[in-house]
């Protein structure tokens, strides 16, 4: 079974979690696209080197070449909650990708991750459009040597219980299968 044909009717939240390649951006721009509203990409990645910028490269042109309509493209690495503030009007769908580059950025800016994704998830239901998160499990590995690794699994960990809970819809997708969990 492809990600296009697994896909349902976006509405309200949905996150959608899985590991590195493990088809999430697919299947969560196809519920995009499936939705028939307008797409909005909501990009939290930064090209800091030839190896990501590849990787986001991979992505545009799968929307690129999508039978959908076209994309808008936001670009934020930090002020998400903000930009979703911005971008989701009604008539839109919007999906961010991703959570857990978010979370990298704003440890690097020194912010306050606990506010903001305290803030992002108050927020999420008072927006006019669906929105599809997509971010990378990551506690599911041994645990890291590091203390900044650590925190790094644990602030996303925790984003994404605070984030499952209030969502409508959860995925997990493993080998390009989704399993509904929510």
């Amino acid at each position: 079974m492809k990600l296009r044909d697994a896909c349902t009717v976006v509405s309200g939240i949905t996150l959608v979690l899985g590991g590195a390649r493990s088809g999430k951006s697919e299947f969560s721009e196809n519920l995009i696209i499936n939705s028939g509203l307008n797409p909005v990409y909501l990009a939290t990645a930064r090209a800091g080197d030839q190896e990501m910028r590849e990787r986001i490269d991979i992505h545009q042109q799968r929307r690129n070449n999508s039978a959908g309509p076209d994309w808008l493209t936001v670009e934020e690495p930090l002020a998400l909650g903000d930009a979703l503030k911005n971008c989701a009007f009604r008539g839109r769908a919007v999906l961010v990708d991703c959570l857990t580059l978010w979370i990298t950025n704003l440890m690097v800016a020194g912010a306050d991750i606990e506010r903001e994704v305290s803030n992002l998830v108050r927020n999420l239901h008072q927006l006019a459009a669906p929105v599809v998160i997509v971010s990378n499990e990551v506690g599911m590995g041994i645990v890291p040597e590091n203390k900044m690794a650590r925190e790094f699994i644990d602030l996303t960990g925790h984003a994404h219980q605070k984030i499952a809970e209030k969502a409508d819809h959860v995925y997990f997708i493993a080998a390009g299968l989704p399993l509904a969990l929510k």
